[in-house]
């Protein structure tokens, strides 16, 4: 379960993909396999989620590694490069961002 804490020194990364309520269902199901079959077993993760928006347009993902490089070699690896040629084809866009921690907000 991803940590989210400001003295976290890992990599932070959200990807937003701009689907249609028809697609979008079909997109999940192609990264819940990319997350349970490579993504997580890749060196460096650490956690993350898959968050879908209410009107079906919108999916955000959120993952942690240790380091930006391990995000990276993931990503380069032949079997998310193949996978991410089927998520193209399926969403209007995908970016993926890296981001720092810069203030967390408890009750």
């Amino acid at each position: 379960m991803p940590q989210i804490s400001q003295d976290f020194e890992g990599q932070t990364v959200i990807t937003t993909f701009e689907v249609t309520p028809g697609t979008a269902h079909d997109l999940l199901d192609a990264l819940t396999d990319a997350w349970k079959d490579v993504i997580s077993k890749q060196p460096g993760f650490l956690g993350g989620a898959v968050h879908l928006n209410d009107a079906q347009t919108r999916i955000a993902t959120y993952s942690q590694w240790t380091a930006r490089g391990d995000y990276q070699a993931m990503l380069r690896t032949p079997e998310m490069r193949s996978r991410n040629r089927v998520i193209n084809q399926l969403c209007r866009s995908f970016e993926p961002v890296m981001y720092e921690v810069q203030t967390v907000y408890e009750k």
